[in-house]
């Protein structure tokens, strides 16, 4: 990391530390000023077609009992962050800082934190206090993504040539703002919920017949995914491909990638890409591949989720979203991208997805 980056990063969250040593230099009860993570202070920008973060806040107090635990844990881990990380242009996992954090406030019986739950939440509360991200405070989460296709990529020095990395691919790392980008010669990129599909396509070399990069997360997008998807769109204006499930948790994924979540509008800036399309697997490719035989049966959960989703702000007054909702209360089932394979092994690379990009056959 440049050192001119590094020291403003620093910088953030020494100024925390110095207004809570002000406010007890001037015998005032040290508190900490925290914008809201919620529902109701998430908004839906309908210029911008992205969640944000709303402007009401809550301040925690010292001493306040019911806010001193909370306001404890938000400095030391602040402290850790700065101290032990960024001071010294170290990266440490999610579960590192806990352990770190995981410690007995001197003079009692009582630990700082008990459950890693605890310090990501703090650390997510640090990112909306100081508007740095996770990333850019030196804290990484499970890789969890893989990547193949005309890229090659620079990652701490040494040089990727994601064309050649064979079945597995490239393993995303948690944290991708600092790949760079030496080359990139693809017309588009597809992401995929399911590893599973990820494989099939990579055997079948469909981003070689294709010219294109294929980005999976093996299940709910990652935030170093997102990032990466979103770095691909805007640095190299690549139009992003969603292809998931037919059910309400693929369309919910498809939204993520897209719109940006509840729990992270506060990043929405950094992780969003309101171009993106999603390609399938849709209620009309049930009826056109005559896949009915493969629907999964919905179950109480499912139609409760349905119900949920469908009223979101970005789905509700969607006409094409709102119709595959519809479709999927009246066919009574989901389907799974793997159903497929029931018009043969490489029928998705072969026809399914040739065809739909080439008639541009996607929902918005």
């Amino acid at each position: 990391m440049k050192m001119a980056k590094k020291n403003k990063f620093s910088e953030a969250l020494k100024e925390l530390g110095e207004k809570i040593v002000k406010d007890v230099d001037r015998n005032k009860n040290p508190s900490v000023i925290v914008p809201i993570r919620a529902l109701s202070n998430v908004i839906f920008n309908e210029k911008t077609k992205t969640l944000e973060l709303g402007d009401k806040t809550s301040t925690r107090y010292f001493f306040n009992v019911a806010h001193a635990k909370k306001f404890l844990q938000t400095i030391e881990i602040a402290s850790i962050l700065k101290k032990e990380l960024l001071d010294t242009d170290k990266h440490e996992h999610l579960r590192g800082v806990f352990y770190i954090a995981k410690r007995t406030i001197p003079g009692t019986n009582v630990n700082i934190v008990d459950e890693q739950s605890e310090s990501d939440d703090v650390i997510e509360d640090l990112e909306v206090i100081t508007g740095l991200s996770r990333e850019e405070l030196h804290v990484s989460a499970n890789k969890m993504g893989s990547l193949v296709g005309n890229i090659t990529l620079l990652d701490s020095g040494d040089t990727i040539d994601c064309s050649k990395l064979g079945k597995g691919g490239y393993s995303v790392p948690s944290i991708t703002d600092e790949l760079e980008f030496k080359k990139v010669n693809a017309k588009y990129v597809l992401y995929m919920e399911k590893a599973a599909i990820f494989e099939r396509l990579n055997e079948d070399k469909f981003w070689q017949k294709n010219n294109c990069i294929l980005v999976t997360s093996q299940g709910q997008t990652t935030r170093g995914i997102r990032r990466l998807l979103q770095r691909l769109s805007e640095e190299e204006k690549l139009p992003i491909y969603v292809l998931c499930d037919g059910d309400i948790y693929g369309a919910y994924i498809y939204s993520v990638v897209k719109y940006g979540s509840i729990a992270l509008s506060h990043a929405a800036e950094r992780l969003t890409i309101p171009s993106a399309k999603y390609i399938g697997i849709t209620m009309d490719d049930v009826i056109k591949y005559d896949l009915k035989k493969q629907l999964i049966k919905l179950d109480e959960k499912d139609l409760a989720r349905i119900k949920q989703v469908s009223q979101y702000d970005w789905f509700k007054d969607n006409k094409n979203w709102q119709r595959q909702f519809k479709m999927m209360k009246e066919f009574g089932g989901k389907v799974e991208i793997q159903a497929l394979a029931t018009r043969g092994v490489s029928f998705i690379s072969e026809v399914y997805l040739p065809s739909k990009i080439k008639n541009k056959e996607f929902l918005d």
